[in-house]
């Protein structure tokens, strides 16, 4: 039996079926809160998933205005999470908003020798380090690409930007990070 796309669990979650959105959830929670993990500061654990809450709160609750002739699931869903942050940065009074992309995002070294481990972690705060320093909108861009998976046309309807803005966004991050790692690169040598 086909699995129910993520609109049809909305719809039949709107027509009061409780399992349908107990399935929806389980698909799609772990992302959503890797999401909110990404946009805010690692000391934000909690506050991540207060807002992760907040977040599937209001998909149950707009669940019937969900138009799946406008954008995937997760795009609306991200498009919920990213506005739900941004009302709590300015409820905190913060200008920006920071990114993680912790360890935990990076692939796991088990198998590496105690020398390679410290090099891959070094490497690790490199990256993070060199994300953390993008332009907010070219990091989103990056994150919501390469991390997320979105395509460029489901980020430029989440940033509500003109298609050509949402390449340009991705295309300076990534050079400013090649950049950037390249220069650490040279300086470890």
């Amino acid at each position: 039996m086909e699995e129910p796309s993520d609109a049809e669990l909305l719809r039949r979650h709107s027509a009061g079926d409780a399992q349908a959105f107990a399935r929806l959830y389980d698909r799609h929670d772990r992302k959503s809160f890797d999401y909110l993990r990404r946009l805010l500061h690692p000391a934000d654990a909690a506050t991540a998933e207060d807002l992760h809450q907040e977040v599937w709160l209001a998909v149950a609750r707009a669940a019937a205005q969900y138009d799946e002739s406008k954008a995937r699931f997760v795009t609306w869903l991200f498009t919920i999470a990213r506005n739900r942050v941004l009302d709590w940065q300015r409820q905190q009074g913060r200008a920006g908003w920071e990114l993680l992309e912790s360890a935990e995002a990076l692939p796991d070294a088990p198998r590496l020798q105690p020398p390679e481990r410290v090099e891959a972690g070094r490497m690790a705060e490199a990256v993070v380090e060199a994300v953390e320093a993008l332009p907010i909108a070219q990091r989103e861009a990056f994150v919501l690409f390469s991390f997320d998976e979105l395509s460029l046309q489901e980020i430029a309807a989440l940033t509500k930007v003109p298609l050509e803005t949402a390449k340009t966004r991705l295309r300076y991050a990534r050079d400013a990070l090649r950049q950037r790692l390249q220069a650490w690169r040279t300086a470890d040598v």
